[in-house]
């Protein structure tokens, strides 16, 4: 595997995966990728015949990579390429390439699409089970209209007023100029009998030939990393269907601030980034509509979620006042849009709403989170956490709310991590280290048994063990530590190298070896510094809140978001992630910012209702807190250096205090994150 530069040689980065290394001019993209274990699917073995290693050069400056990508630092157009195109039952999109038949000519970036890979990310924001009071912001009203005359000079449009008006009791109705485009067609279609969709303002949405039971609506959850969409029953709350993408703005950058970065160095990348996410959430109606067995057009009402820069890339609005203090947001209002202004392929007349946000990084999917979780409606002090590249904190209950953010980075999903992944067939999501001979068992992605079981290899034969994803991170260190391999302070404990051939030198440092087969899979000193900047920030913040609040314990914990919704509690705990608390009252908020989102679709009461709780948090800027620092000092120790964890000693057994004095004395958040070496996920 090239790391190293010759003189002739390309650098060349894959994205999402972020691996990279160098390679001689004329390497084929394909080849290039399999020696760095990019997960790029290929079946003809680099023939150019199956088409299944797609792949897109992206052009342009990436400060983060340092690469100038430029569109001729790849060969042009092959004969191979141009005959798979030109094949009536094989599709090459514009912009794609086969990697197999594409040569690297210079420095460049190559962006994977979901579709081109072996292992395809599982999207985990299914809809969870949750009860929605159903007050529809759309009605149907199905009417039968008197049909014109040589006697009664009215237009139709009156007619369908006094229908409406005769049957429903419904007056003083607003039409869109557009209406009249097609009213007459739909009229005579139906017979004269027709169903009018009218909003909670009084706003005609359509008119439909015949009777018409439902219509749909589609709640979307814009995460930085995956998007979500559930198609819902607008009168009986059904889910009829649930799709999740990755989402597509991971090319211009991993984490938010990156892709602010983009937008800093390319004066346009604000409009490309809007026009993916908006593709991407046009593919996704079309996905859940097929599955329902729905047309688009029946689609007349969309809420949104999402922080505070998916929220302005969406709108249209650059996020570039987000990117510094003091974080500006262009509007923390709901905003009330027309689909088709968001150049979204829906019926004409669908609206969208976009819940409210809070502060600058703090967004609508807070919101959401705070509307399907409701502690402004409790007595109990209660602790939300969502927890991803950006963490978004809310702590309170009825009295008073207050919500933060804190910036954990993306090791949770995997990234910066040796061997990460994102959750995919046959990344490990479980583990767990016996305490007498450090032997390790787990379990992944797609298969039910333990890797000590029978019949373990013969079910993942076909997957593999490809990778470690977020949750069996969090479950590795945290058994590393119960079982003595890692210190308080976060250090793998070389002299357990004489007890066990897992722990291995590795220069200056150890590792842990979780698995030595086809893939090998190993926890780095590295990785458990990366993981500790993460959950050291993601404590420090809950922290300030507790602090802000005058407590010193809290009554119930719900863990948010789909990284939340498959961490135990008590290995989240173990590893201070979260504050010590009854374990009985830890548990998953599953997509709470996704519930949110389709709370608003069904109850438009809802919509009032968020508006005005947010209006009351509390909002926190860790930033600019003098005791943020020492907060994350203190929470670099596993749990934490200072405070004490009662609760979690009941149920675990913890290892005595080994901290080592003064180990992070001059630590941040940020200048750990400058230093730290950047690896291969």
């Amino acid at each position: 595997m090239p790391l190293t530069s010759a003189i002739s040689d390309a650098r060349v980065v894959f994205t999402p995966s972020g691996k990279r290394g160098y390679f001689p001019v004329g390497t084929p993209i394909l080849q290039a990728a399999q020696a760095l274990g990019v997960d790029v699917d290929s079946v003809c073995g680099g023939r150019g015949l199956c088409g299944r290693c797609q792949v897109v050069h992206a052009t342009g400056n990436f400060p983060k990579h340092f690469i100038n990508s430029k569109s001729e630092n790849i060969s042009p157009i092959s004969e191979a390429e141009k005959a798979y195109a030109a094949h009536p039952k094989k599709t090459l999109l514009d912009g794609r390439r086969l990697s197999c038949a594409t040569q690297i000519l210079g420095d460049c970036v190559i962006d994977v699409p979901p579709d081109s890979q072996v292992h395809q990310q599982i999207v985990r924001k299914e809809a969870d089970a949750f009860d929605i009071e159903i007050i529809p912001p759309v009605q149907l009203h199905y009417v039968e209209v008197w049909k014109p005359n040589m006697y009664d000079p009215s237009g139709d449009l009156r007619r369908l007023r006094e229908a409406l008006e005769r049957e429903w009791h419904l007056t003083n109705l607003r039409f869109g100029p557009g209406m009249l485009l097609s009213l007459q067609r739909e009229l005579r279609e139906g017979d004269w009998k027709v169903t009018v969709a009218v909003d909670y303002l009084g706003q005609v949405i359509a008119v439909n030939p015949g009777f018409k039971e439902s219509l749909c609506g589609l709640a979307v959850d814009v995460g930085s990393t995956t998007v979500a969409a559930h198609l819902c029953n607008l009168r009986t709350g059904e889910v009829l269907a649930s799709a999740g993408m990755m989402n597509p703005q991971i090319r211009f950058g991993e984490d938010l601030m990156s892709r602010v970065s983009y937008v800093m160095m390319h004066p346009d990348g604000d409009a490309e980034m809007t026009k993916v996410i908006r593709e991407t959430i046009n593919e996704l109606a079309e996905n859940v509509a097929a599955k329902a067995n729905r047309q688009l057009d029946e689609i007349v009402e969309v809420t949104f979620v999402g922080n505070p820069i998916m929220h302005h890339l969406l709108l249209g609005i650059s996020p570039l006042e987000l990117g510094g203090a003091p974080f500006a947001l262009a509007t923390d209002e709901s905003v009330r849009i027309r689909a088709r202004d968001l150049k979204l392929t829906l019926h004409t007349n669908t609206r969208c709403y976009v819940l409210p946000c809070i502060a600058g990084h703090v967004g609508a999917d807070t919101a959401g989170m705070i509307l399907s979780e409701a502690p402004h409606k409790r007595e109990a002090i209660t602790l939300l956490v969502d927890i991803g590249t950006n963490a978004e904190i809310v702590l309170g209950n009825k009295e008073r709310l207050l919500a933060a953010s804190s910036p954990t980075g993306p090791a949770f999903e995997g990234a910066q991590i040796t061997c990460g992944q994102r959750a995919a067939p046959g990344a490990i999501e479980r583990v767990r280290i016996d305490r007498k001979t450090l032997e390790p068992k787990f379990k992944i992605i797609g298969c039910d048994l333990w890797s000590d079981e029978t019949g373990f290899s013969k079910q993942t034969k076909k997957t593999g063990i490809t990778g470690i994803c977020g949750s069996g991170i969090i479950e590795a260190i945290a058994e590393m530590y119960l079982a003595g391999v890692l210190t308080q302070d976060g250090v793998i404990n070389g002299s357990f190298a004489e007890k066990s051939e897992r722990i291995v030198s590795e220069d200056r440092t150890f590792s842990y070896i979780l698995h030595d087969g086809e893939q090998h899979i190993h926890i780095s000193q590295n990785d458990v510094r990366a993981i500790q900047l993460a959950k050291a920030a993601l404590y420090a913040g809950i922290r300030l809140l507790m602090e802000r609040l005058g407590i010193e314990s809290v009554d119930r914990i719900r863990l948010a978001g789909a990284f939340g919704n498959h961490i135990e509690p008590k290995f989240a705990m173990i590893l201070g992630l979260i504050p010590d608390c009854n374990l009985k009252q830890v548990s998953s908020a599953g997509n709470a910012a996704g519930t949110g989102a389709r709370i608003a679709l069904l109850n438009h009461e809802s919509r009032n209702e968020i508006e005005e709780v947010v209006r009351q948090v509390e909002k926190v800027e860790t930033a600019v807190e003098t005791n943020f620092q020492q907060h994350f000092v203190n929470a670099m120790a596993l749990p934490h250096k200072i405070d004490k964890f009662p609760n979690l000693a009941k149920e675990v057994e913890l290892p005595a205090d080994n901290m080592s004095e003064n180990t992070y004395e001059n630590a941040t958040p940020t200048a750990k994150r400058r230093r730290r070496k950047t690896t291969n996920s």
